[in-house]
Protein backbone atom coordinates (compact mmCIF):
# COMPACT_ATOMS: atom_id res chain seq x y z
CA UNK A 1 0.00 0.00 0.00
CA UNK A 2 3.34 2.57 -0.11
CA UNK A 3 3.11 4.92 -3.07
CA UNK A 4 1.01 8.16 -4.14
CA UNK A 5 -2.24 7.56 -2.76
CA UNK A 6 -5.32 7.65 -5.54
CA UNK A 7 -8.49 8.83 -6.09
CA UNK A 8 -11.01 5.98 -6.11
CA UNK A 9 -13.93 7.81 -7.77
CA UNK A 10 -16.98 5.36 -7.92
CA UNK A 11 -15.21 2.71 -5.42
CA UNK A 12 -17.56 1.72 -1.83
CA UNK A 13 -15.50 -1.77 -1.28
CA UNK A 14 -13.47 -0.72 1.37
CA UNK A 15 -11.00 -3.70 0.59
CA UNK A 16 -10.84 -2.94 -2.81
CA UNK A 17 -10.00 1.16 -1.70
CA UNK A 18 -7.48 0.74 0.64
CA UNK A 19 -5.94 -2.01 -1.34
CA UNK A 20 -5.22 -0.17 -4.81
CA UNK A 21 -4.05 2.82 -2.75
CA UNK A 22 -6.99 5.27 -2.86
CA UNK A 23 -6.63 8.19 -0.81
CA UNK A 24 -8.77 7.38 2.07
CA UNK A 25 -10.01 9.98 4.33
CA UNK A 26 -9.86 8.14 7.56
CA UNK A 27 -13.76 8.08 8.60
CA UNK A 28 -12.75 4.68 11.30
CA UNK A 29 -13.83 6.61 14.34
CA UNK A 30 -17.28 6.16 12.88
CA UNK A 31 -16.73 2.01 13.70
CA UNK A 32 -15.63 3.26 17.07
CA UNK A 33 -19.31 5.34 17.40
CA UNK A 34 -21.05 1.94 16.48
CA UNK A 35 -19.49 0.39 19.03
CA UNK A 36 -19.81 2.38 21.93
CA UNK A 37 -23.69 3.51 20.55
CA UNK A 38 -26.06 2.28 23.67
CA UNK A 39 -28.85 1.21 20.30
CA UNK A 40 -28.96 -1.71 19.35
CA UNK A 41 -30.21 0.16 15.79
CA UNK A 42 -29.04 3.08 14.32
CA UNK A 43 -30.83 4.36 11.42
CA UNK A 44 -28.55 7.26 9.90
CA UNK A 45 -29.92 9.10 7.03
CA UNK A 46 -28.09 11.56 5.19
CA UNK A 47 -27.91 13.14 1.34
CA UNK A 48 -27.16 11.13 -1.74
CA UNK A 49 -23.55 10.77 -2.32
CA UNK A 50 -22.21 11.43 1.23
CA UNK A 51 -20.11 8.01 2.08
CA UNK A 52 -22.67 6.12 3.54
CA UNK A 53 -22.49 2.85 1.27
CA UNK A 54 -18.13 3.40 2.11
CA UNK A 55 -18.97 3.40 5.67
CA UNK A 56 -21.09 0.72 5.45
CA UNK A 57 -18.52 -1.30 3.48
CA UNK A 58 -15.87 -0.33 6.29
CA UNK A 59 -17.70 -1.80 8.86
CA UNK A 60 -18.77 -4.84 7.15
CA UNK A 61 -14.68 -5.81 6.85
CA UNK A 62 -14.10 -4.36 10.43
CA UNK A 63 -16.90 -6.50 11.71
CA UNK A 64 -16.71 -9.86 9.70
CA UNK A 65 -15.11 -12.98 11.15
CA UNK A 66 -15.23 -14.21 7.03
CA UNK A 67 -12.66 -11.62 6.58
CA UNK A 68 -9.88 -12.71 8.66
CA UNK A 69 -6.86 -10.56 7.08
CA UNK A 70 -8.92 -7.84 7.55
CA UNK A 71 -7.11 -6.03 10.31
CA UNK A 72 -4.13 -5.00 8.09
CA UNK A 73 -7.07 -2.72 6.23
CA UNK A 74 -7.35 -0.51 9.48
CA UNK A 75 -4.19 -0.73 11.71
CA UNK A 76 -2.72 2.25 9.76
CA UNK A 77 -5.90 4.32 11.13
CA UNK A 78 -7.42 6.14 14.05
CA UNK A 79 -9.61 3.21 15.19
CA UNK A 80 -6.52 1.15 15.81
CA UNK A 81 -5.05 3.58 17.98
CA UNK A 82 -8.46 3.60 20.40
CA UNK A 83 -7.33 0.83 22.57
CA UNK A 84 -7.84 -3.26 23.19
CA UNK A 85 -11.39 -2.93 23.35
CA UNK A 86 -11.95 -1.74 20.03
CA UNK A 87 -9.33 -3.85 18.43
CA UNK A 88 -10.49 -7.05 20.13
CA UNK A 89 -14.34 -6.57 18.07
CA UNK A 90 -12.05 -6.88 14.58
CA UNK A 91 -13.28 -9.97 12.84
CA UNK A 92 -15.08 -10.97 15.94
CA UNK A 93 -19.33 -11.10 14.49
CA UNK A 94 -21.02 -12.58 11.43
CA UNK A 95 -22.13 -9.70 9.39
CA UNK A 96 -24.98 -9.49 7.19
CA UNK A 97 -24.55 -6.71 4.49
CA UNK A 98 -27.30 -5.81 1.62
CA UNK A 99 -28.06 -2.94 -0.42
CA UNK A 100 -31.66 -2.41 -1.53
CA UNK A 101 -30.14 0.27 -4.00
CA UNK A 102 -31.29 -2.17 -7.06
CA UNK A 103 -34.99 -2.50 -5.52
CA UNK A 104 -36.19 0.43 -7.53
CA UNK A 105 -38.61 -0.20 -10.37
CA UNK A 106 -41.70 1.24 -12.10
CA UNK A 107 -43.64 -1.52 -11.42
CA UNK A 108 -44.39 -2.81 -7.90
CA UNK A 109 -44.04 -6.64 -8.98
CA UNK A 110 -40.82 -6.06 -9.83
CA UNK A 111 -39.25 -4.35 -7.43
CA UNK A 112 -40.35 -7.19 -4.97
CA UNK A 113 -38.43 -9.33 -7.17
CA UNK A 114 -35.51 -6.86 -6.75
CA UNK A 115 -35.86 -7.65 -3.10
CA UNK A 116 -36.52 -11.03 -3.32
CA UNK A 117 -33.33 -11.45 -5.56
CA UNK A 118 -31.20 -9.21 -2.89
CA UNK A 119 -32.08 -11.60 -0.40
CA UNK A 120 -31.48 -14.64 -1.91
CA UNK A 121 -27.76 -13.60 -2.68
CA UNK A 122 -27.78 -12.73 0.87
CA UNK A 123 -28.46 -16.55 1.68
CA UNK A 124 -26.08 -17.43 -1.17
CA UNK A 125 -23.09 -16.09 0.63
CA UNK A 126 -24.15 -18.08 3.48
CA UNK A 127 -24.47 -21.45 1.73
CA UNK A 128 -22.27 -22.59 3.91
CA UNK A 129 -24.46 -22.83 6.99
CA UNK A 130 -25.95 -26.06 4.52
CA UNK A 131 -23.12 -27.82 5.54
CA UNK A 132 -23.52 -28.51 9.13
CA UNK A 133 -26.34 -30.20 11.13
CA UNK A 134 -27.69 -26.34 12.77
CA UNK A 135 -30.63 -26.44 10.32
CA UNK A 136 -33.69 -28.09 11.16
CA UNK A 137 -35.11 -30.67 8.47
CA UNK A 138 -38.07 -27.53 7.42
CA UNK A 139 -35.32 -24.43 7.98
CA UNK A 140 -33.18 -26.41 5.85
CA UNK A 141 -36.19 -26.62 3.24
CA UNK A 142 -36.81 -22.84 3.61
CA UNK A 143 -32.90 -21.79 3.11
CA UNK A 144 -32.82 -23.99 0.19
CA UNK A 145 -36.63 -22.46 -1.71
CA UNK A 146 -34.87 -18.76 -0.83
CA UNK A 147 -31.64 -19.92 -2.65
CA UNK A 148 -34.25 -21.44 -5.48
CA UNK A 149 -36.45 -18.24 -5.28
CA UNK A 150 -38.92 -20.19 -4.69
CA UNK A 151 -40.15 -19.34 -1.34
CA UNK A 152 -43.02 -17.94 0.02
CA UNK A 153 -43.38 -14.14 0.81
CA UNK A 154 -43.48 -14.81 4.34
CA UNK A 155 -40.39 -16.52 4.47
CA UNK A 156 -38.63 -13.33 2.71
CA UNK A 157 -39.80 -11.40 5.23
CA UNK A 158 -38.09 -13.19 8.38
CA UNK A 159 -35.25 -14.24 5.89
CA UNK A 160 -32.99 -11.89 8.05
CA UNK A 161 -33.94 -12.62 11.12
CA UNK A 162 -33.84 -16.46 10.11
CA UNK A 163 -30.45 -16.37 9.09
CA UNK A 164 -29.28 -14.11 11.89
CA UNK A 165 -30.32 -17.08 14.08
CA UNK A 166 -28.40 -19.81 12.20
CA UNK A 167 -25.53 -17.51 12.06
CA UNK A 168 -25.46 -17.79 15.44
CA UNK A 169 -26.04 -21.02 15.95
CA UNK A 170 -22.79 -21.57 13.57
CA UNK A 171 -20.71 -19.03 15.01
CA UNK A 172 -21.87 -19.21 18.84
CA UNK A 173 -21.85 -14.63 18.28
CA UNK A 174 -24.44 -12.55 17.74
CA UNK A 175 -24.72 -10.78 14.08
CA UNK A 176 -24.32 -7.41 12.50
CA UNK A 177 -26.54 -6.26 10.21
CA UNK A 178 -26.19 -3.34 7.79
CA UNK A 179 -28.35 -2.32 5.56
CA UNK A 180 -27.82 0.30 2.94
CA UNK A 181 -30.30 2.64 0.81
CA UNK A 182 -33.56 0.79 2.70
CA UNK A 183 -35.74 3.56 1.46
CA UNK A 184 -34.66 3.23 -2.51
CA UNK A 185 -37.65 0.63 -2.74
CA UNK A 186 -39.97 3.26 -1.03
CA UNK A 187 -39.16 6.18 -3.39
CA UNK A 188 -39.63 4.72 -6.81
CA UNK A 189 -42.90 3.55 -5.08
CA UNK A 190 -43.99 7.20 -4.34
CA UNK A 191 -42.83 7.80 -7.79
CA UNK A 192 -44.44 5.26 -9.40
CA UNK A 193 -47.89 4.62 -7.64
CA UNK A 194 -47.32 1.77 -5.35
CA UNK A 195 -46.29 3.20 -2.09
CA UNK A 196 -48.75 1.56 0.11
CA UNK A 197 -47.91 -1.68 -1.29
CA UNK A 198 -44.43 -1.23 -0.53
CA UNK A 199 -44.52 0.41 2.62
CA UNK A 200 -46.68 -2.30 3.84
CA UNK A 201 -43.59 -5.14 2.56
CA UNK A 202 -41.14 -2.73 4.19
CA UNK A 203 -42.62 -2.77 7.60
CA UNK A 204 -42.95 -6.30 7.83
CA UNK A 205 -39.25 -7.13 6.06
CA UNK A 206 -37.63 -4.12 8.81
CA UNK A 207 -40.12 -5.19 11.42
CA UNK A 208 -39.49 -9.07 11.69
CA UNK A 209 -35.73 -8.16 11.45
CA UNK A 210 -34.73 -5.47 13.58
CA UNK A 211 -38.00 -5.98 16.31
CA UNK A 212 -37.03 -8.52 19.08
CA UNK A 213 -34.03 -10.11 17.51
CA UNK A 214 -32.47 -12.09 20.10
CA UNK A 215 -30.02 -13.02 17.65
CA UNK A 216 -28.27 -9.44 16.79
CA UNK A 217 -25.52 -7.19 18.08
CA UNK A 218 -25.58 -4.39 16.13
CA UNK A 219 -27.46 -3.29 12.99
CA UNK A 220 -27.22 -0.23 11.27
CA UNK A 221 -29.22 0.90 8.62
CA UNK A 222 -28.60 3.85 5.89
CA UNK A 223 -31.15 5.51 3.43
CA UNK A 224 -31.82 9.30 2.31
CA UNK A 225 -34.63 10.15 4.82
CA UNK A 226 -35.98 8.74 7.79
CA UNK A 227 -39.71 7.47 6.58
CA UNK A 228 -42.00 7.47 9.65
CA UNK A 229 -41.92 5.53 12.35
CA UNK A 230 -45.59 4.69 11.75
CA UNK A 231 -44.88 3.34 7.97
CA UNK A 232 -41.88 1.33 8.45
CA UNK A 233 -40.40 1.40 11.82
CA UNK A 234 -43.86 0.50 14.35
CA UNK A 235 -42.68 -0.96 18.08
CA UNK A 236 -39.07 -1.15 17.13
CA UNK A 237 -37.98 0.48 20.72
CA UNK A 238 -34.27 -0.03 20.50
CA UNK A 239 -34.27 2.21 17.19
CA UNK A 240 -31.95 5.46 17.62
CA UNK A 241 -32.48 8.16 14.64
CA UNK A 242 -29.07 10.32 13.84
CA UNK A 243 -30.06 12.34 11.07
CA UNK A 244 -28.64 15.98 9.73
CA UNK A 245 -29.75 17.53 13.13
CA UNK A 246 -28.35 15.30 15.12
CA UNK A 247 -24.60 15.82 16.81
CA UNK A 248 -24.23 11.65 16.74
CA UNK A 249 -21.81 10.75 13.90
CA UNK A 250 -21.92 14.96 12.70
CA UNK A 251 -18.58 14.60 11.14
CA UNK A 252 -18.39 11.02 9.82
CA UNK A 253 -20.06 11.46 6.63
CA UNK A 254 -18.36 14.24 4.22
CA UNK A 255 -15.82 16.12 4.28
CA UNK A 256 -14.68 18.70 6.79
CA UNK A 257 -12.81 21.68 5.89
CA UNK A 258 -9.50 20.40 7.35
CA UNK A 259 -10.12 17.15 5.47
CA UNK A 260 -10.90 18.76 2.14
CA UNK A 261 -8.14 21.32 2.79
CA UNK A 262 -5.64 18.21 3.33
CA UNK A 263 -7.25 16.76 0.51
CA UNK A 264 -6.71 19.80 -1.59
CA UNK A 265 -3.29 20.10 -0.90
CA UNK A 266 -2.24 16.54 -1.07
CA UNK A 267 -3.18 17.03 -4.99
CA UNK A 268 -1.47 20.21 -5.30
CA UNK A 269 -4.81 22.62 -5.15
CA UNK A 270 -4.68 24.24 -2.36
CA UNK A 271 -4.67 27.78 -4.04
CA UNK A 272 -7.99 26.10 -4.91
CA UNK A 273 -9.74 26.13 -1.35
CA UNK A 274 -11.32 29.79 -1.57
CA UNK A 275 -13.40 28.60 -4.83
CA UNK A 276 -13.96 24.84 -3.53
CA UNK A 277 -15.39 26.62 -0.71
CA UNK A 278 -17.62 28.55 -2.54
CA UNK A 279 -19.44 25.70 -4.48
CA UNK A 280 -19.07 22.67 -2.14
CA UNK A 281 -18.69 23.98 1.35
CA UNK A 282 -21.69 24.93 3.50
CA UNK A 283 -23.71 21.83 5.30
CA UNK A 284 -24.53 21.71 8.59
CA UNK A 285 -24.57 18.21 10.30
CA UNK A 286 -25.62 18.52 14.29
CA UNK A 287 -23.26 20.36 15.69
CA UNK A 288 -20.48 20.49 12.88
CA UNK A 289 -20.28 22.90 10.29
CA UNK A 290 -18.35 23.52 7.16
CA UNK A 291 -19.10 20.00 5.64
CA UNK A 292 -18.51 19.38 2.22
CA UNK A 293 -20.04 17.08 -0.37
CA UNK A 294 -17.32 14.78 -0.78
CA UNK A 295 -18.60 12.86 -4.52
CA UNK A 296 -18.22 16.66 -5.46
CA UNK A 297 -14.68 17.18 -3.84
CA UNK A 298 -13.39 14.11 -5.26
CA UNK A 299 -15.15 14.71 -9.12
CA UNK A 300 -13.63 18.69 -8.59
CA UNK A 301 -10.29 17.15 -7.94
CA UNK A 302 -10.46 14.35 -10.62
CA UNK A 303 -11.40 17.23 -13.40
CA UNK A 304 -10.12 20.14 -11.80
CA UNK A 305 -8.91 21.53 -15.37
CA UNK A 306 -12.67 21.67 -16.46
CA UNK A 307 -13.18 24.39 -13.93
CA UNK A 308 -16.25 24.04 -10.97
CA UNK A 309 -19.31 22.94 -12.10
CA UNK A 310 -21.90 20.62 -10.60
CA UNK A 311 -21.32 17.21 -9.62
CA UNK A 312 -24.17 16.30 -7.06
CA UNK A 313 -27.54 15.43 -8.57
CA UNK A 314 -30.70 13.91 -7.30
CA UNK A 315 -33.06 13.49 -9.89
CA UNK A 316 -35.97 11.74 -8.22
CA UNK A 317 -36.07 14.90 -6.03
CA UNK A 318 -35.66 16.80 -8.49
CA UNK A 319 -38.37 16.38 -10.05
CA UNK A 320 -40.46 16.27 -6.91
CA UNK A 321 -39.18 20.08 -6.71
CA UNK A 322 -40.32 20.45 -10.27
CA UNK A 323 -44.17 19.46 -9.56
CA UNK A 324 -44.13 21.37 -6.42
CA UNK A 325 -43.16 24.71 -8.25
CA UNK A 326 -45.70 24.08 -11.01
CA UNK A 327 -48.48 23.20 -9.05
CA UNK A 328 -51.57 25.38 -9.31
CA UNK A 329 -51.21 27.58 -5.96
CA UNK A 330 -48.15 26.89 -5.37
CA UNK A 331 -47.01 30.43 -5.21
CA UNK A 332 -45.52 30.63 -1.55
CA UNK A 333 -43.54 27.96 -2.71
CA UNK A 334 -42.54 29.66 -5.44
CA UNK A 335 -41.42 33.11 -3.54
CA UNK A 336 -39.76 31.07 -1.20
CA UNK A 337 -37.32 29.61 -3.72
CA UNK A 338 -37.02 33.33 -5.19
CA UNK A 339 -35.89 34.35 -1.92
CA UNK A 340 -33.55 31.31 -1.26
CA UNK A 341 -32.09 31.82 -4.94
CA UNK A 342 -31.47 35.77 -3.51
CA UNK A 343 -29.29 34.22 -0.86
CA UNK A 344 -32.04 34.94 1.70
CA UNK A 345 -33.03 32.47 4.57
CA UNK A 346 -37.03 31.11 5.08
CA UNK A 347 -38.38 30.43 8.17
CA UNK A 348 -39.88 26.55 7.90
CA UNK A 349 -41.56 23.21 10.52
CA UNK A 350 -38.84 20.36 9.97
CA UNK A 351 -40.72 17.20 10.32
CA UNK A 352 -38.05 14.73 10.77
CA UNK A 353 -41.08 11.50 9.63
CA UNK A 354 -41.73 11.64 6.21
CA UNK A 355 -44.97 10.27 5.15
CA UNK A 356 -44.80 10.72 1.01
CA UNK A 357 -48.44 10.26 0.86
CA UNK A 358 -48.98 13.51 2.90
CA UNK A 359 -47.08 15.97 0.33
CA UNK A 360 -50.41 15.99 -1.45
CA UNK A 361 -52.51 17.29 1.03
CA UNK A 362 -49.43 19.60 2.55
CA UNK A 363 -47.07 21.19 0.34
CA UNK A 364 -44.95 22.69 3.10
CA UNK A 365 -43.34 19.00 3.84
CA UNK A 366 -41.49 19.83 0.83
CA UNK A 367 -38.75 21.71 2.68
CA UNK A 368 -38.15 19.21 5.00
CA UNK A 369 -37.65 16.47 2.08
CA UNK A 370 -35.10 19.63 0.79
CA UNK A 371 -33.27 19.56 4.11
CA UNK A 372 -32.70 15.93 4.28
CA UNK A 373 -31.94 15.55 0.78
CA UNK A 374 -28.89 17.89 0.87
CA UNK A 375 -30.59 20.84 -0.94
CA UNK A 376 -31.41 22.99 1.78
CA UNK A 377 -29.49 23.21 5.23
CA UNK A 378 -30.51 24.57 8.58
CA UNK A 379 -28.90 27.41 9.99
CA UNK A 380 -31.08 28.50 13.51
CA UNK A 381 -32.94 26.08 15.53
CA UNK A 382 -36.02 28.13 17.00
CA UNK A 383 -36.29 24.93 19.19
CA UNK A 384 -39.90 24.81 18.40
CA UNK A 385 -39.84 22.28 15.44
CA UNK A 386 -38.94 25.69 13.40
CA UNK A 387 -35.55 26.42 11.43
CA UNK A 388 -34.53 29.17 8.92
CA UNK A 389 -32.38 27.43 6.13
CA UNK A 390 -30.74 28.40 2.95
CA UNK A 391 -29.00 26.71 -0.09
CA UNK A 392 -25.86 25.75 1.29
CA UNK A 393 -23.68 26.43 -1.54
CA UNK A 394 -22.92 27.69 -5.16
CA UNK A 395 -23.60 24.14 -6.64
CA UNK A 396 -26.65 23.34 -5.05
CA UNK A 397 -27.64 26.95 -6.34
CA UNK A 398 -26.77 26.11 -9.56
CA UNK A 399 -29.28 23.20 -9.19
CA UNK A 400 -32.07 25.02 -7.86
CA UNK A 401 -31.54 27.65 -10.98
CA UNK A 402 -31.55 24.72 -13.33
CA UNK A 403 -35.03 23.63 -11.97
CA UNK A 404 -36.39 27.19 -12.36
CA UNK A 405 -35.50 26.97 -15.81
CA UNK A 406 -36.83 24.00 -16.95
CA UNK A 407 -40.19 24.94 -15.03
CA UNK A 408 -40.56 28.01 -17.51
CA UNK A 409 -39.34 26.13 -20.21
CA UNK A 410 -41.82 22.94 -19.54
CA UNK A 411 -44.97 24.43 -17.91
CA UNK A 412 -45.10 28.09 -18.74
CA UNK A 413 -43.51 27.56 -22.18
CA UNK A 414 -40.84 30.14 -22.18
CA UNK A 415 -37.97 29.15 -23.72
CA UNK A 416 -34.55 30.05 -22.54
CA UNK A 417 -33.15 31.26 -24.96
CA UNK A 418 -35.96 34.29 -25.06
CA UNK A 419 -35.46 34.56 -21.29
CA UNK A 420 -31.65 35.07 -21.64
CA UNK A 421 -31.56 37.53 -24.72
CA UNK A 422 -34.14 39.54 -22.87
CA UNK A 423 -32.31 39.50 -19.75
CA UNK A 424 -29.38 40.41 -21.13
CA UNK A 425 -30.47 43.03 -23.90
CA UNK A 426 -31.87 44.45 -20.42
CA UNK A 427 -28.96 44.74 -18.66
CA UNK A 428 -26.88 46.09 -21.44
CA UNK A 429 -29.50 48.90 -22.24
CA UNK A 430 -30.79 47.54 -25.59
CA UNK A 431 -34.11 48.48 -24.58
CA UNK A 432 -35.40 48.09 -28.08
CA UNK A 433 -34.30 44.33 -28.04
CA UNK A 434 -35.25 44.02 -24.48
CA UNK A 435 -39.15 45.07 -25.97
CA UNK A 436 -39.07 42.44 -28.72
CA UNK A 437 -37.79 39.88 -26.40
CA UNK A 438 -40.06 40.73 -23.25
CA UNK A 439 -43.23 41.19 -26.10
CA UNK A 440 -42.43 37.41 -27.28
CA UNK A 441 -42.03 36.27 -23.43
CA UNK A 442 -45.40 37.33 -22.96
CA UNK A 443 -46.53 35.58 -25.91
CA UNK A 444 -45.42 32.39 -24.44
CA UNK A 445 -47.19 32.97 -20.89
CA UNK A 446 -49.98 34.38 -21.35
CA UNK A 447 -51.55 30.73 -22.85
CA UNK A 448 -50.58 30.10 -19.14
CA UNK A 449 -51.25 32.63 -16.95
CA UNK A 450 -54.57 35.21 -17.09
CA UNK A 451 -53.38 38.24 -16.50
CA UNK A 452 -56.43 39.73 -15.08
CA UNK A 453 -56.60 36.82 -12.52
CA UNK A 454 -53.35 35.39 -12.00
CA UNK A 455 -50.82 38.77 -12.73
CA UNK A 456 -48.80 37.47 -9.45
CA UNK A 457 -48.06 34.48 -11.42
CA UNK A 458 -46.57 36.12 -14.13
CA UNK A 459 -44.54 38.49 -11.94
CA UNK A 460 -43.46 35.35 -10.25
CA UNK A 461 -42.16 33.91 -13.22
CA UNK A 462 -40.39 36.59 -14.88
CA UNK A 463 -38.56 37.57 -11.65
CA UNK A 464 -37.85 33.56 -11.21
CA UNK A 465 -36.60 34.30 -14.76
CA UNK A 466 -34.76 36.89 -14.38
CA UNK A 467 -32.91 35.10 -10.89
CA UNK A 468 -31.99 32.24 -13.02
CA UNK A 469 -30.40 33.91 -15.72
CA UNK A 470 -28.58 37.50 -13.95
CA UNK A 471 -28.45 36.46 -10.48
CA UNK A 472 -24.78 35.74 -10.35
CA UNK A 473 -23.94 39.38 -11.48
CA UNK A 474 -26.80 40.80 -9.96
CA UNK A 475 -28.86 41.32 -6.92
CA UNK A 476 -32.57 41.13 -7.93
CA UNK A 477 -34.94 42.90 -5.06
CA UNK A 478 -38.57 42.32 -5.80
CA UNK A 479 -41.83 43.82 -3.97
CA UNK A 480 -45.21 44.16 -4.28
CA UNK A 481 -47.80 46.63 -2.62
CA UNK A 482 -50.80 44.91 -1.53
CA UNK A 483 -53.82 46.17 -2.84
CA UNK A 484 -51.94 48.77 -4.98
CA UNK A 485 -51.63 46.44 -8.17
CA UNK A 486 -48.01 47.72 -8.18
CA UNK A 487 -45.10 46.21 -8.71
CA UNK A 488 -41.05 47.22 -8.06
CA UNK A 489 -38.21 45.34 -9.81
CA UNK A 490 -34.54 46.50 -9.15
CA UNK A 491 -31.57 45.02 -10.60
CA UNK A 492 -28.20 45.97 -8.83
CA UNK A 493 -25.24 45.11 -10.48
CA UNK A 494 -21.99 43.93 -8.36
CA UNK A 495 -20.18 45.58 -11.13
CA UNK A 496 -20.79 49.31 -10.24
CA UNK A 497 -19.56 50.10 -14.42
CA UNK A 498 -22.83 47.80 -15.19
CA UNK A 499 -26.72 49.74 -15.93
CA UNK A 500 -28.88 49.06 -12.53
CA UNK A 501 -32.34 48.71 -13.51
CA UNK A 502 -35.33 50.05 -11.74
CA UNK A 503 -38.90 48.63 -13.54
CA UNK A 504 -42.36 49.90 -12.23
CA UNK A 505 -45.29 47.57 -13.56
CA UNK A 506 -48.70 48.97 -13.60
CA UNK A 507 -52.05 47.49 -15.18
CA UNK A 508 -54.86 49.32 -16.97
CA UNK A 509 -58.43 47.66 -17.90
CA UNK A 510 -58.54 46.48 -21.78
CA UNK A 511 -60.09 49.42 -23.12
CA UNK A 512 -57.40 52.27 -21.76
CA UNK A 513 -57.13 54.50 -24.29
CA UNK A 514 -54.10 55.79 -25.62
CA UNK A 515 -53.57 59.07 -23.87
CA UNK A 516 -54.37 56.92 -20.31
CA UNK A 517 -51.61 54.64 -21.00
CA UNK A 518 -49.23 57.01 -21.77
CA UNK A 519 -50.33 59.15 -18.99
CA UNK A 520 -49.91 55.71 -16.84
CA UNK A 521 -45.88 55.53 -18.33
CA UNK A 522 -45.55 58.97 -17.32
CA UNK A 523 -46.82 58.37 -13.97
CA UNK A 524 -44.71 55.38 -12.92
CA UNK A 525 -41.44 57.11 -14.19
CA UNK A 526 -42.30 59.77 -11.96
CA UNK A 527 -43.09 57.71 -9.49
CA UNK A 528 -39.94 55.88 -9.35
CA UNK A 529 -38.23 59.43 -9.36
CA UNK A 530 -40.19 60.93 -6.68
CA UNK A 531 -39.90 58.33 -4.66
CA UNK A 532 -36.36 57.87 -5.37
CA UNK A 533 -36.27 53.97 -5.97
CA UNK A 534 -32.84 54.50 -7.27
CA UNK A 535 -31.32 55.45 -4.20
CA UNK A 536 -30.25 52.03 -3.35
CA UNK A 537 -27.86 51.87 -7.35
CA UNK A 538 -26.53 55.61 -5.53
CA UNK A 539 -25.56 53.89 -2.32
CA UNK A 540 -23.39 51.37 -4.59
CA UNK A 541 -21.98 54.32 -6.71
CA UNK A 542 -23.79 52.70 -10.03
CA UNK A 543 -23.42 55.22 -12.30
CA UNK A 544 -25.61 54.12 -14.79
CA UNK A 545 -29.25 53.20 -14.65
CA UNK A 546 -32.61 52.58 -16.51
CA UNK A 547 -35.62 53.74 -14.92
CA UNK A 548 -38.36 51.51 -16.91
CA UNK A 549 -42.19 51.62 -16.52
CA UNK A 550 -44.00 48.47 -18.24
CA UNK A 551 -48.01 48.83 -18.27
CA UNK A 552 -50.16 45.60 -18.90
CA UNK A 553 -53.19 46.41 -21.02
CA UNK A 554 -55.02 43.62 -21.34
CA UNK A 555 -52.79 40.80 -23.39
CA UNK A 556 -50.49 44.35 -24.66
CA UNK A 557 -47.31 45.58 -22.88
CA UNK A 558 -46.45 49.13 -22.86
CA UNK A 559 -42.54 50.13 -21.98
CA UNK A 560 -40.96 53.74 -21.74
CA UNK A 561 -37.52 54.35 -20.14
CA UNK A 562 -35.50 57.56 -18.81
CA UNK A 563 -31.73 56.91 -18.23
Amino acid sequence: MAGRKRLKIGTSDYRKFIEENGYFVDKTLFIKEVIDSAHEVMLIPRPRRFGKTLNLSMLRYFFDLMQPDAAKLFEPYLIWQQGEYYTKQQGKYPVIHLSLKAAKSADYDKSVLFIKTILTKVYEQNRYLLENNILSPDERTKFEQILSGEADMASYEFSLKNLCEYLVRHHHQKAVILMDEYDAPIHAGYQHGYYDEVISLMKSLMGNTFKDNEFLHKGVITGILRISRESIFSDLNNLGVYSLLSHTFSDKFGFTEEETAQLLAYFNLQDAFSQVKKWYDGYQVGNKAHIYNPWSIINYIERHTEGFKSYWVNTSSDELIKNQIAAKGAGNIRTNIEQLIKGGVITKSIEENIVFADFVEDRELLWALLVFSGYLIPVKDWQDGSFDLKIPNYEIKTLFKKIVLEWLRREVKIRDHTLRSMALSLANNQISEFKKHFEQLLGDTFSYFDIHTEPERIYQAYVLGLLAILGDDYIIKSNRESGKGRYDILLAPHDASKYGVVIEIKQLDKGASEKQIQQELENALNQIANNQYYKELLAQKVGNRIEMAMIFVGKEVYIDVRN
